[in-house]
């Protein structure tokens, strides 16, 4: 469901992991990327026109909050300014809410308006994850030296995760569902679809198999 104000979000207390960042970040692909599906997340042919925050329920347990993009340059500032109201009406006191993976291309320094996001995400009380996307585009040697800039720029506390994904290559991936199910879990929910007994990483890979198998199908 696509929602503009507060009165079209869901109702029904199903938590929620968003993903924010900058327009063609990659937010749309890494859901698709994590669901192991090609077109499941909506993407828009038009950088910056986005300004619905799309929910996308996952095996009835929780949500991805797919956020509108920000930073694209040729966006007026009347619209940069409906973004603020929309973002800052979702983030206000959603209770559902389990934590928000913030997203910045890992080729790139973060800017100011990802500065600001995830001053944002600090001030209103959540957990922030930061992700690297589109880390094929740099050898894994360079990892350190691009973690430290991202840490830099954004400020970010000592204890706070830096997860590098490529959705094309799928690498990161399986790292990135364990923070999730993480912060599902540490909110006081629990994963149901997975029985405790066994590795969930080993799951999570038997369920992207099923899911390649069945897309074949």
């Amino acid at each position: 469901m696509s929602a503009v104000n507060r009165s079209q979000y869901p109702v029904d207390g199903i938590p929620e992991i968003a993903l924010a960042g900058r327009s063609n970040v990659g937010k749309s692909s890494l859901i698709n990327g994590l669901l192991n599906r090609k077109s499941f997340a909506r993407t828009s042919q038009t950088p910056g026109k986005t300004r619905t925050i799309n929910f996308y329920l996952i095996n009835k347990e929780f949500f991805f909050v797919d956020l509108p993009g920000y930073g694209y340059a040729k966006v007026a500032k009347t619209e940069k300014g409906k973004w603020g109201e929309i973002m800052e009406m979702y983030l206000s006191g959603r209770n559902e809410l389990c934590a928000i993976l913030l997203l910045v291309d890992v080729r790139h320094e973060p800017t100011e308006d990802d500065k600001m996001m995830y001053d944002w995400i600090k001030f209103f009380g959540y957990n922030c994850i930061v992700v690297a996307t589109k880390a094929d585009k740099i050898s894994k040697g360079q990892y350190d030296k691009h973690r430290s800039i991202i840490r830099k720029k954004l400020d970010m506390q000592d204890d706070e995760k830096i997860i590098f994904t490529s959705s094309s290559k799928r690498s990161g991936i399986l790292d990135l569902w364990d923070e999730i199910v993480f912060q599902y879990e540490s909110h006081g929910f629990e994963i149901t679809t997975e029985e405790s007994s066994k590795d969930t990483s080993q799951e999570k890979i038997e369920f992207l198999e099923d899911n390649t198998e069945s897309s074949q199908e």
